[in-house]
């Protein structure tokens, strides 16, 4: 019997999330994770409209019960499916701001989301991308977005890079763990600032016009995955 697989993404807003979620629905169903329905709707319509299957879960992946309820959801929405990729996109603290102005909330924030959401994300996919390495034709892969602060804490973004460092850290350990079971771990820096709504007010690049990045330009291939764990 031929296994039957789903890609989930985590962070599913209008930029990288889409992005992936919209090149994940060419291979297989898309199950998009967000704290509110109004970041996935756009990207769930859209795929189901045109012709891909794609389901939509409000979810908040600070909470194990709510990252729970949701993999309970997709049992029932896709039954005897395997789990193929998992994509986490969530992030929090881009913001750029002078470090004494920064408020101890804004920190445990970045932590509770970059950090935390991770941490459980990845401890519920895991074991499921793990289960599919004997059937499926791709590595099970878990794939982590990072940014220019995973590797670089620039002036003003220090509660964003403390966050990003961490998950960059643990996405290692996670991968010298799990890469030698067949699962493939890959965490991708977008060096840059991506084009969405969210970043309409930032200048780079001395503000030129095509100064930011696209979010489609960025997305992930779902069959040409390369790990960089460095």
């Amino acid at each position: 019997m031929t296994s039957k697989f789903y890609a989930v993404v985590l962070g599913a807003g209008p930029g990288t999330g889409r992005a992936c979620a919209i090149r994940f629905s060419k291979a297989y169903p898309v199950v998009l994770l967000a704290r509110s329905s109004q970041s996935y709707q756009d990207t769930v319509k859209e795929i189901n409209d045109g012709g891909g299957k794609a389901i939509g879960i409000d979810t908040d992946a600070t909470s194990v019960e709510s990252l729970n309820a949701a993999f309970e959801t997709i049992k029932k929405e896709l039954p005897d499916h395997k789990l193929a990729a998992a994509i986490c996109n969530a992030a929090a603290g881009l913001k750029p701001q002078p470090f004494i102005e920064i408020k101890p909330e804004q920190l445990e924030t970045s932590i509770d989301v970059n950090i935390r959401g991770f941490f459980n994300f990845a401890q519920k996919t895991l074991p499921l991308l793990e289960e599919s390495v004997s059937t499926s034709r791709y590595p099970p892969t878990l794939i982590v977005t990072g940014a220019t602060a995973s590797v670089k804490g620039s002036s003003g973004f220090s509660v964003f890079a403390a966050g990003k460092w961490a998950k960059r850290a643990m996405t290692q350990s996670i991968a010298r763990e799990y890469q030698p079971k067949g699962v493939h771990i890959a965490h991708a820096v977008i060096d840059g600032v991506i084009d969405i709504p969210r970043t309409a007010g930032y200048k780079v690049n001395g503000g030129v016009e095509d100064g930011k990045i696209r979010a489609d330009s960025v997305s992930v291939s779902p069959t040409n995955r390369k790990a960089d764990v460095s």
